[in-house]
Parts: C-alpha cells; sequence; structure tokens
C-alpha cells in the first residue's frame, strides 16, 4: 500500500514538466491578494496570535461548516465561552476524516508553510503540536503583519461598506513598518438591497457619511459616487465588489425607479417586478460609476444567503450558513454588460459565478464582452469560495480554457477573513503548472520555456498588477 506519512513538495505536481514549470517560475513569485475580508483594524493593531487556534478557527466558516457536519457542539465551533485551545483540540480529532476535502490540504499546507511541521495532525499529536507551534508564535513574534510578510504579500484589498471612515486604512497607510500595501474594495450591497427592513436607516447613514442628503435615487447615487471618490483617495483602490445573489434584469425608466425608491422609503411592500427593476438600474448606474471613475467591476453572482435560517438566527450571519443559488442567469448579467457597453461605459469587469457546474457558459460571456482595446476587459474571475480547491480550479482550466485565453487570467485571491490563507495561492499556482505540463507532455502545446514562463508569471503577478493599475513592484 502506497500511503505517504509527510507532506509531499510535490502536492498535485503529477508530471515532470508541471514540477519543474512548478518550481522554477512560479513557486517564489509574490503574492497580491486582491480581494479579502480580512480586518483592517486588526492589521494594524498586528498583534501576536495566542496560539494555532486562534489562527485556524477565529472568524473561519469553512472549518466552521465542516465541524458541524461531524456533529461537534457549537460551543467548540463559535462558542465565546470556549478557549481557543479546546476548539483547536475539537477540530484536530475530525481533520484526519476530510480526506478529499480542501481543508485537509490547506491546514497541511499553512502547518508546513509557517511552522515548517509536514506530518499530518491527528486527535493523538494535536496537543504535542499545539504546545510547538505556541512556542514558535511567540517565539517569532508571529503578528498578523508578519503572517503576511512571511508570505511575501504584497498587495492586499479588504472590503469596505461605502460609510466606513477608513481610520484603519490611514494609520496603516501612515505606518512605515507596515510593507505590505493594504487597499480596499467598495462594497455597496446594502444600498441594492432596498427591499431589507434596514435599507431606509442605511440610507441615513449613507446620506451622513457623504454630507449628501438623500431625497431620490439619483441622490443616493450622487452619494454613492462621493465615497467612491473618497475610498480612491485614501488607498488609491480601483477595487470594486457587488454581490449578486440573486438578480433578474428587466426593463424600467428613471420615473418608475424614482417611484419605487420613494415607495421603499414609505416601508411600503415591494412587488418581485419592482426589485429586479430597482436592482437593474442599480447594477447599471453603479457600473457607470465604476467605468467613470476608473474601478475595475467585481461581480460575486449566485450565493443563496442565509439558507438555514434557523443557524443564523442562533449564530449569526457569515458563520457557515450561505449556500450556491443557481437563480442568476447569464442572461440577466449579459443585459446588464450589453447595456453597458450600448452607452460605452463598460468598465473592466470580472465575474464570479458561484455555480460550478455552469462555469463554461459564464466564460464564453466574457469572451463576448472584449474589445480591441482592453485586454481580458471582461474576464472570469478565480473559483471562488465553495470552488477554490483543487478540482474547482482545476475543472475551470481545462473546461475554460477552451473559451478564454487562461493566459489572460488575473490569477488567484483568497476571498479570506484569516491571515494565514496565503497558500491558498500555491496550491493555484501548483495546480496550474500541472495542467500546463500536461498540456506539454500531450503535445497539445509546443513552445519554446520562454513562453509557458511569461505565461505563469503573467497569471500569479502580472496581469493583476497590470488589470487593477496597482503598480506593485515585483
Amino acid at each position: 500500500m502506497k500511503l505517504q506519512n509527510r507532506f509531499s513538495e510535490e502536492l498535485f505536481l503529477t508530471n515532470e514538466t508541471g514540477r519543474e514549470l512548478y518550481h522554477k517560475y512560479a513557486e517564489k513569485m509574490p503574492i497580491i491578494d486582491y480581494h479579502c475580508h480580512i480586518s483592517p483594524k486588526d492589521m494594524y493593531e498586528n498583534k501576536e496570535f495566542e496560539d494555532l487556534g486562534e489562527m485556524w478557527l477565529e472568524g473561519d466558516h469553512y472549518k466552521w461548516r465542516a465541524m458541524r457536519c461531524f456533529g461537534i457542539d457549537e460551543k467548540y465551533i463559535t462558542g465565546k465561552e470556549t478557549s481557543f485551545h479546546d476548539k483547536y483540540l475539537a477540530f484536530a480529532k475530525v481533520l484526519p476524516k476530510m480526506v478529499g476535502n480542501p481543508i485537509f490540504i490547506w491546514c497541511a499546507l499553512e502547518l508546513k508553510r509557517y511552522f515548517g511541521i509536514d506530518e499530518p495532525l491527528t486527535g493523538e499529536n494535536a496537543e504535542e503540536i499545539y504546545q510547538k507551534t505556541k512556542k514558535m508564535i511567540h517565539e517569532q513574534h508571529m503578528t498578523r503583519q508578519w503572517c503576511m510578510e512571511h508570505s511575501n504579500v504584497r498587495l492586499v484589498s479588504t472590503t469596505e461598506d461605502p460609510v466606513d471612515d477608513l481610520q484603519w486604512h490611514k494609520k496603516l497607510a501612515a505606518d512605515p513598518s507596515v510593507k505590505t500595501k493594504v487597499i480596499t474594495a467598495f462594497r455597496p450591497d446594502q444600498a441594492m438591497f432596498l427591499e431589507r427592513p434596514t435599507f431606509d436607516a442605511y440610507l441615513h447613514t449613507l446620506s451622513e457619511a457623504a454630507n449628501t442628503p438623500i431625497h431620490h435615487f439619483k441622490d443616493m447615487l450622487d452619494a454613492l459616487e462621493k465615497r467612491l471618490q473618497y475610498f480612491q483617495k485614501v488607498t488609491g483602490t480601483t477595487v470594486s465588489d457587488d454581490g449578486i445573489p440573486h438578480f433578474t434584469f428587466v426593463d424600467y425608466t428613471d420615473d418608475e425607479i424614482e417611484r419605487i425608491f420613494e415607495k421603499t422609503r414609505r416601508n411600503e411592500k415591494l412587488s418581485v417586478h419592482e426589485v429586479d427593476q430597482y436592482q437593474s438600474a442599480f447594477l447599471y448606474e453603479m457600473g457607470r460609476l465604476y467605468n467613470r471613475n476608473g474601478y475595475v467591476m467585481q461581480l460575486h453572482i449566485g450565493t443563496y444567503l442565509d439558507a438555514n435560517t434557523t443557524g443564523v438566527q442562533n449564530v449569526g450571519q457569515s458563520t457557515g450558513f450561505d449556500c450556491t443559488d443557481d437563480q442568476c442567469s447569464v442572461t440577466s448579467v449579459g443585459e446588464l454588460l450589453n447595456r453597458l457597453t450600448i452607452a460605452g461605459e463598460l468598465p473592466k469587469t470580472i465575474i464570479y459565478p458561484l455555480d460550478g457546474t455552469k462555469i463554461e457558459t459564464w466564460a464564453v460571456l466574457a469572451a463576448g464582452f472584449c474589445d480591441n482595446k482592453t485586454p481580458a476587459k471582461v474576464q472570469l474571475g478565480a473559483p471562488w469560495w465553495f470552488n477554490d480547491q483543487q478540482f474547482g480550479i482545476d475543472r475551470q482550466f481545462r473546461s475554460c480554457a477552451n473559451l478564454y485565453p487562461v493566459s489572460l487570467s488575473v490569477g488567484m485571491l483568497t476571498d479570506s477573513r484569516s491571515f494565514i490563507s496565503y497558500p491558498r495561492h500555491e496550491l493555484y499556482r501548483r495546480v496550474f503548472c500541472n495542467y500546463l505540463g500536461e498540456l506539454c507532455e500531450r503535445g497539445e502545446y509546443f513552445g519554446s520555456e520562454e513562453n509557458l514562463k511569461e505565461v505563469i508569471e503573467d497569471v500569479c503577478f502580472n496581469n493583476v498588477n497590470k488589470f487593477f493599475g496597482f503598480h506593485v513592484k515585483a
């Protein structure tokens, strides 16, 4: 029986050409993490981690979902009264049973890259590894910023609401000891979900933040543009982030949108058609704002938010109860892109469909809206959320390279709240190089090594740097 008992540096590299390409060109490339959810406050305060339990289990809904699948008591998952040590021990007991799950590989990579540990974590050696890693954390003063520097992260983009004052970003920018450039993505979702009971209160907060009275839909757009420009002034960002759980593009008039806007501010019930009209208008107008202000429009498509309402009620939102939806059609997003194209105001756009079973259709859509002025103007984003593992990444390369030049991709992101999730970039690069190696060894791709070197370095770093205009030095 062939069974390894140590982490292998040839992980996912199943052919000789792929191994050589990865170790020679991709392995040491720096990281631009252009979309994540880490806390800028935590990064600025830069506290030393308490232990591996805190590193792994604070805010990580991937692990929380998995632990619930094994029937672990919630107190060992999100319970505030339970120590990170005890949560870690509960997690360690089930980790060996996560065969085939990306969490197993992510943890193995993180143990290896941050602590030099290449043995598998089990219930039996959990305490020993806990003590060893805790000692290393304190001896090497492993802080939030240390993790990013150790991973060679050159730029990171957090995600904030338009009403955020960006005080922590200002402090990070003013601190010369911070080696990683920190920007933020502009996420206006709360202004799109007008059917939520919090919508009116949110508009009051937005009005105060922008110092702009909001009485009409166009007033709200003016307020959002002021905040968009503020975000750019403070952090130099060119990154937006719009979440589209479900969306049907329908026609509307300006007068209809104003009536819908007034109706919701009076707390009157809206029809499904009215919500669709408003969201169609909102996304179209945001696309125009992004184009006018030099932002890249990122569309995260197809989340089934708060699927388990009982779980959300008991534990809270964004704690592992969101799922994948299939209601957002390619046609609706396509019509949004089409209307912006007709107006001559389509910004650079990245689309992230969460339903990976339809990934080829989205790749075809993206290619249909490219033009002869901007390379990869509309493109398919990295496999996202439930797809950011070996199978999802490999599937996207194999299926979508047939439909959209993979060499133009802006590469991987973490979309994570964890400061030690950067080995996900390594995983992506390993899978990519292995895929390229297979093409070469089958004779499906032939050419110079220099060509492949350029493709690899572009996908790992250069493309994202150029596409967003980050101007980060490699």
